[in-house]
């Protein structure tokens, strides 16, 4: 115990100086050495989270207390660090894929500049330390902390290429948009420091205090939250900066979509789930959130042409059935979720890269297919991950998906109905996805089909570790229908989740519903997956070259989300700014201020013509003064 106390704190530092080390060397250090250390920092992360993990799994949770950021009266906020069976968890999601992620890079990234090379590993292992920093900390405001970095961390990464205004204008809108779910998670941690005085995880869960929170307070603190999750993890209405914010280099749409950001909201509901549990009215409110952005999002997916634009949209579906496994109170499933959703996305947009790669920069599928022959690595892997998120048995997704599903049949069956559809219209618009780019005939010019070639081992090696990852991870989840005490993610997460599982009495399933349930889910996703391939392998372009109309237009155009966003608030936001601009500060302070010089300014030259230099001048005017005194003397004595 004391040995882990002693370097749990090395997890998020090791990412933290590797940022220094070549951020502050991004002018010297070669590119190798660059890669070497940003990725090696990680990976030693990534040893010490494997310890720490391996003394929770062996029973020794603690919180290690390092200093009190305020110490004043009528609070006190500590520096500490909780290890538990949620937080190691999710240590081995981040790190390990994180890990990945930048050898992926080392090189996808390596035709940059040294110095922008070495600027982007900064900014990769300072994401990594944030989003550590989020799921390590022992109370609200070091999660916070953590919170505003992941923010920061992926505006500059979205916005890398800043010299392409479409993507400095995504980073600025993932940066807005965030800080409005922000100020709801904000206004949470003050109302519980003003109720009681902390925010420390086992100071707020102590039931003595949680008795001091009326059911309005539960209510109020857990819905402001759950703002802060829609923003952080893209759930309607605030989930339009997610998939633009694979503006930015593809390994940074892997890390923002898989590893790290989007995630965090899961992280905070999962991790506060004791208060949700006893707010019911707000859990109703994160299911039907979650169940409506994953139908919506799902819905655009379907005529999205851009490979990293379905992908993006997928993140937003499957961040839906998270949420919607949190709000039927299936916290392991969300968490279960979270997890195999990690690999097969980092999966999926890591094979995308490696197609854009070897695309020469080509993003739009109309201009792949055929690339099954000359990617071989690359295609198999992206199967994999395709029938991983379609839900396929035994692959990874089947069983995270399915405990989900299962739990929303339990607690009502119209949610599993619809939580059904929008598997269904997963498994078609990945397998239109995979049938444009790797089946078919090759529709891309003959100087990008010269150049078609496998990625090299720096890419495709985290390829067949997360396609391996895809398959066997849901088999730490396996139901107890298909084997008897077989859950072993649910037995190891117990701890955690054990107060709100006391509280609310479980929905047991017949065995005979639980098949009837993964039977109907998997039949309706092979017979979408199977006429996804079968329609777009064939896909033709000069057959597709019509503009879309009605419903297909709609979806083209995002049910024209965006639109409506910049006609009722960013419109009439620039407006207010316009005339506060103009008028209140250029017309009317600028005026005042820039009055008063012109004023003094043009008195000054007329007092100046009084001092001429002429000696005539000067009598005369004191011959008119001396008249003028004299008049006055006159009067006064008269």
């Amino acid at each position: 115990m004391n040995n882990v106390l002693q370097i749990v704190w090395l997890i998020p530092i090791l990412p933290l100086i590797g940022f220094l080390i070549t951020g502050l060397g991004r002018n010297f250090l070669p590119k190798a050495i660059t890669g070497i250390i940003a990725s090696g920092a990680i990976l030693a992360a990534f040893a010490v989270s494997i310890f720490a993990f391996l003394q929770v799994k062996n029973g020794n949770t603690f919180v290690a207390h390092y200093f009190d950021l305020v110490n004043i009266k009528s609070f006190i906020i500590p520096v500490e660090f909780k290890i538990d069976q949620l937080s190691s968890l999710f240590l081995l999601i981040i790190t390990g894929v994180g890990f990945l992620i930048h050898v992926y890079s080392t090189s996808y990234m390596h035709e940059e500049r040294t110095k922008d090379f070495a600027k982007y590993f900064a900014y990769l292992n300072l994401f990594v330390f944030s989003m550590l920093m989020l799921v390590l900390g022992g109370n609200y405001v070091i999660m916070f902390f953590g919170w505003e970095g992941v923010g920061l961390c992926s505006y500059l990464l979205i916005g890398f290429w800043f010299k392409n205004n479409d993507y400095t204008n995504a980073a600025k809108k993932a940066f807005i948009m965030n800080r409005i779910g922000d100020l709801g998670f904000l206004l949470a941690v003050f109302w519980l420091l003003q109720k009681l005085g902390t925010v420390s995880y086992d100071q707020v869960f102590a039931a003595t205090n949680l008795a001091k929170l009326t059911a309005s307070d539960i209510t109020g603190i857990t819905l402001l939250m759950f703002v802060g999750a829609m923003g952080k993890s893209a759930q309607i209405p605030l989930y339009t900066w997610l998939p633009d914010a694979m503006a930015g280099p593809t390994p940074v749409s892997a890390l923002i979509h898989a590893a790290t950001m989007v995630t965090a909201g899961i992280y905070m509901i999962a991790r506060s789930n004791i208060l949700y549990t006893m707010a019911p009215t707000t859990q109703h409110v994160v299911a039907i959130v979650g169940l409506a952005t994953a139908i919506l999002a799902a819905t655009i997916a379907f005529k999205q042409n851009d490979i990293k634009k379905v992908l993006a949209y997928s993140t937003v579906s499957q961040l839906g059935y998270m949420f919607l496994g949190l709000g039927v109170g299936a916290y392991t499933g969300a968490v279960f979720h979270v997890m195999t959703h990690a690999f097969f996305k980092a999966l999926l947009f890591l094979g995308a890269g490696s197609v854009i790669h070897a695309m020469s920069g080509e993003q739009d599928m109309r201009n792949m297919g055929a690339l099954k022959k000359f990617m071989p690595t690359t295609h198999i892997t992206f199967l994999i991950g395709c029938i991983a998120i379609a839900g396929m048995p035994p692959f990874a997704g089947f069983f995270s998906k399915d405990e989900i599903l299962a739990a929303a049949y339990a607690a009502n069956p119209i949610l599993w109905i619809i939580g059904v559809l929008g598997a269904v219209m997963t498994a078609f618009y990945m397998f239109r996805l995979y049938g444009m780019t790797f089946l078919g005939k090759f529709r891309g010019t003959h100087e990008q089909e010269h150049h078609l070639h496998e990625s090299p081992l720096a890419i495709t090696f985290p390829l067949i570790v997360l396609a391996l990852l895809a398959i066997a991870a849901g088999w730490i989840g396996i139901p107890e229908v298909l084997a008897h005490g077989g859950h072993k993610l649910e037995a190891f997460l117990e701890p955690v989740f054990a107060n709100s599982n006391a509280m609310v009495a479980k929905h047991e399933l017949s065995h005979s519903t639980e098949w009837m349930l993964m039977g109907v889910s998997v039949i309706a996703a092979l017979v979408a997956l199977i006429a996804g391939v079968v329609i777009y392998s064939k896909y033709n372009k000069e057959e597709n070259t019509a503009p879309a109309t009605g419903i297909a237009k709609v979806l083209e155009n995002k049910w024209y989300v965006d639109e409506l966003y910049n006609t009722i608030i960013v419109k009439p936001l620039k407006a207010i700014a316009n005339f506060f601009n103009n008028i209140i500060e250029k017309k009317g302070i600028d005026g005042l201020v820039n009055g008063t010089g012109k004023f003094v300014n043009y008195g000054s030259r007329q007092l100046r013509w009084l001092q001429s230099g002429q000696v005539g001048a000067y009598i005369l005017l004191m011959v008119i003064g001396m008249l003028l005194l004299f008049i006055i003397q006159l009067f006064i004595k008269n």
